[in-house]
């Protein structure tokens, strides 16, 4: 990955977490990590764990930045957040999956929060 490309995601993740704590998300990690993937942020939304995928833009040439999150990026995420709720003995908590869409295309970063994106993509 490039440095550009690197220094926009760490931009819009830091972007991502004061949205979210904003709105009463309590983070419980950031760039959580397995053999399987990334998860971008996970947190607590009153008794929600929610696992947050964070997609920065530069532009809009690429297209919106929530339409990067493909069906094969839903199942990578869904196999790492069930692997988290795993490890963390939670496989019985109510769970989602949002996405924090930011673009930079403007003079202001555009900051959306989609709740629910997706349901649990797993093979």
């Amino acid at each position: 990955m490039s440095d550009h490309r690197q220094s926009l995601g760490k931009t819009g993740e830091a972007l991502a977490l004061k949205f979210l704590k904003r709105r009463g998300y309590k983070i419980l990690e950031t760039n959580y990590r397995t053999r399987l993937g990334e998860i971008d942020i996970i947190a607590k939304q009153k008794k929600t764990i929610v696992f947050v995928e964070v997609k920065t833009r530069h532009t809009e040439n690429y297209g919106n930045p929530k339409a990067a999150v493909t069906p094969q990026k839903q199942r990578k995420i869904s196999m790492v957040a069930l692997t988290y709720l795993k490890e963390v003995q939670k496989s019985d908590s109510k769970a989602r999956f949002d996405v924090v869409a930011i673009s930079n295309a403007g003079s202001q970063p555009q900051v959306e929060l989609v709740q629910n994106a997706f349901e649990l993509a797993y093979p």
